[in-house]
């Protein structure tokens, strides 16, 4: 029991001197995360779409 609790203390300590990013500059990050993550959803969405008809071509 006295482990976890100086771990816990340990965690407390260390998150106090974690430097957190600004509202601004969070949600540049955000926005650039959410932007990416759409274009790769778009991009093998794509190219899944081009290889399946090339499937079905070579297969007709």
């Amino acid at each position: 029991m006295q482990r976890m609790m100086k771990f816990f203390s340990d965690v407390a300590r260390e998150m106090k001197k974690v430097s957190w990013p600004k509202r601004k500059e969070l949600v540049r990050y955000t926005i650039t995360v959410l932007t990416t993550v759409a274009f790769m959803a778009i991009f093998f969405a794509i190219v899944d779409l081009g290889i399946s008809s090339l499937i079905r071509l070579v297969l007709e």
